[in-house]
């Protein structure tokens, strides 16, 4: 079961028995972000140091790798920017008593 903030920014009652959690490192948003965080470190790396002639000469000297690389790096960023500004969160109901005690096996 999931919470949101209403528009008009109050949290909706919870039930007695849970708390609300965020995601944290394991929000989507951060694997994407990192991701493409990435591999635009590898291409603008390969914009600054293995940009040759022939390549400017294709792209009529439009240093793509270094802009494309540039452009990711930003979007990683963003993406990682919003979730930590936004995080998800999500509503955990309380485990009942006992639940963490091992339990016997062999009384099964």
């Amino acid at each position: 079961m999931s919470t949101s903030i209403t528009p008009t920014g109050e949290t909706p009652q919870l039930p007695a028995d849970s708390h609300v959690e965020t995601t944290g490192a394991f929000d989507i948003r951060m694997f994407i972000g990192a991701l493409m965080a990435l591999y635009g470190v590898i291409l603008a790396a390969l914009g600054l140091f293995a940009f040759s002639a022939a390549d400017a000469e294709k792209t009529d000297g439009f240093n793509a790798n270094l802009w494309v690389g540039v452009g990711l790096i930003v979007f990683g960023a963003l993406m990682a920017i919003w979730a930590k500004v936004e995080p998800i969160r999500i509503v955990v109901a309380d485990n009942e008593p006992g639940a963490e005690e091992p339990k016997d096996i062999a009384a099964l």
